[in-house]
Order: C-alpha cells, then structure tokens, then sequence
C-alpha cells in the first residue's frame, strides 16, 4: 500500500498534506512561504519577499489550475511514437500534456488569472493592496491544488501525472557527463555558465537593488470628524493662550537611520522686493526623532502662540541632525509654514 512506501516524516503530517503529490505539496508550501515573506516583521523587508515573489505570481497559480484541469500524465517521447496494441485497440481518450506543456501553460495561465484576481479586486471594498492580493491568489492556488489532487486521486495510478524527477537527473547527467560528442559537450558547458550566469545576475538584482532617490517626507495634518488625519482644515484664526491642536510627520526616504530635530516658531515677517525679513519671533516646542528607512513618525502637539498680529507666519523647521544656534528657512533642511491671525484675549 502507498502508506507502507512513504517517508517516515510524512507521517507526521496532517492527513491532507499526506495525500498531495509532491508536485502540489510544493506548490501548497511555496504559498505558505510567500505569505510567511510578505507579512513577518523582518523578513518583509528582506529579498527573501522577492525572491518567493516572483513564482507566487508568475507560475505557481497557473500550475495549480493546470494540475486540476489536466490530472493525466502526458503523452512524451517514445511513448508517444510507439503506442502498445492495447493502446492502438482502445478508444481514443484524452492523456493530457506532457512537462513542457505543463509548465509552458502555467507561465500563460498565471500570467492571466493574476491580473483578473487584481480586476475582481478593484470593484470589492478591499481594493488592490498587499493582504487582499496574498489572500486572493493563495486562496484560488490552494482550491486548484487540492481539486487536482482529488482529480488526480480518482485516476488510475498508471494514468496520473507525476513529475519525473528521477528521469530528470538521470538525463542531465547523461547530457553532461556522457556527450555523444565534444561538440554537445561544448554547448552543455556553454548552457550551464549562461544558466548561472542569468541566476547569479537575478540574484544580485534581487540582493543588492538599485538605491533610489534619497528625500524626506515632512508635512502638516489635522485630524479629521472621523478621527482620521487628514491634509485640511488647518486652523488660521487663534486667540493667544488658547491651544490649536496640529500633527506633525516625518517619513524618511534617505536609505539610512537618520535623526531629526523639528524647530517650532510664530514669526512676525515683513516681505518687500521678493524678499522675507523676520522681525519677531516666539519658539515653540522642538521634537527629536530618530527613524529608519522608511519608518514614518508623527506628533500631534498643542500650538498655543502669545505673540498677537495679522499675518503671523506659523513655521516647521526641519534639520538633519541638530539645527544651528539661529534656525532659519534658509539654512533649514525642509520648510513648513501657515499664515495665521492672533487676536488678544
């Protein structure tokens, strides 16, 4: 019986994942992988996320609907040529397709039911993001396989298709190993270097990408009815003493740990020929922090000026590291500012 010829290990299995081909059962762990790469803190941000990536879209779905679609072994190489007597005297039927076929119709068929999950996608609440997507083709590549599992199942076991690993190894070694000439073997070498070459020039991609343009994100939001924070409904109009509540963010883009110090002021200014004087100013409160690549950080504060005018402009300041003794826009890193009435109380 097929239990008496299993691994050990397989025992240990539930008994679902017992019953899968090994073809399927690596498609089903490749999923797993690829959602583990996508959403683990520390490794989402790895090349691993690419590297598992690149299959999860490209061939595994396709696979796993061809597997459903096509549970029969193919027809391939002298097979093919020579049918038995039996084979000649029995009804035409359908032995599917052979590995290359396989594996040519899963890059197609993957290629076109990822954009159509993407489609279906966009006309749902969830929209096109990272989990619906992961969600989406995980759950369709796990229906697939287990329907040409059970599909599989219901064959014959002559019949069913089974990737043969075995035959593989044996034919590339005979190919490399045992050329009829040196002319095959030439090429074999030839192949072999191009295939490494085109993995090693992959992975490096995929290892070391190219550093994109390095900036800051600095910007000013209000929060909104709904809680939300929102880039609107900024006050204007402020009596002095009496607080208006702000959100100041920060979104480092720079491809390094930077620290930041956001500098604060109410600056009474005079403009005259294109130029901008300041001739009073209150300090506000200062903030210091300390992000990662891609790490956002926000505050909201109290803003509470005392000093009373028209046309007082409310300013961030935002440098790299800490400012200088005068804190200027000139000298300033990034630059924020709105115009604000202060009345007396």
């Amino acid at each position: 019986m097929a239990a008496d010829t299993d691994p050990g290990w397989r025992a240990y299995l539930p008994p679902a994942v017992q019953a899968l081909p090994a073809d399927l059962a690596a498609v089903v762990a490749l999923v797993v992988l690829t959602v583990l790469s996508a959403v683990l803190p520390g490794v989402r941000e790895t090349p691993i996320r690419v590297v598992l990536g690149l299959p999860f879209v490209l061939f595994v779905p396709g696979y796993a609907f061809i597997a459903a679609l096509f549970p029969e072994a193919g027809t391939h190489g002298s097979d093919a040529d020579a049918p038995s007597a039996e084979e000649s005297a029995a009804p035409s039927r359908d032995r599917g397709i052979d590995g290359i076929e396989r594996v040519a119709l899963s890059f197609g068929t993957s290629i076109a039911i990822v954009p159509l999950i993407g489609l279906a996608l966009n006309f749902t609440p969830w929209g096109i993001r990272l989990v619906p997507i992961l969600v989406s083709v995980s759950g369709f590549t796990l229906v697939a396989a287990f329907v040409g599992t059970r599909r599989r199942a219901a064959l014959d076991p002559d019949d069913r298709f089974a990737v043969p690993y075995r035959e593989w190894i044996a034919r590339a070694r005979r190919e490399l190993f045992e050329p009829d000439t040196r002319t095959d073997l030439a090429l074999n070498v030839l192949l072999a270097v191009s295939i490494l070459l085109a993995v090693g020039s992959v992975g490096y991609a995929v290892a070391v990408p190219q550093q994109g343009e390095s900036f800051t994100e600095f910007y000013l939001l209000t929060e909104g009815e709904d809680g939300d924070l929102v880039a609107d409904g900024y006050p204007t109009d402020f009596v002095a003493g009496e607080p208006e509540s702000l959100v100041v963010g920060v979104t480092n883009q720079e491809h390094e740990e930077v620290s930041y110090t956001v500098v604060t002021e109410v600056q009474r200014v005079e403009t005259a020929n294109n130029s901008t004087t300041v001739l009073e100013s209150e300090s506000g409160p200062r903030f210091s922090p300390t992000l990662a690549h891609n790490e956002t950080w926000t505050r909201q504060h109290r803003v509470a000026p005392t000093l009373t005018g028209e046309r007082l402009r409310l300013t961030y300041l935002l440098y790299r590291g800490d400012p200088p003794a005068t804190p200027t826009t000139e000298n300033a890193y990034r630059e924020l500012h709105l115009w604000v009435n202060v009345t007396a109380t």
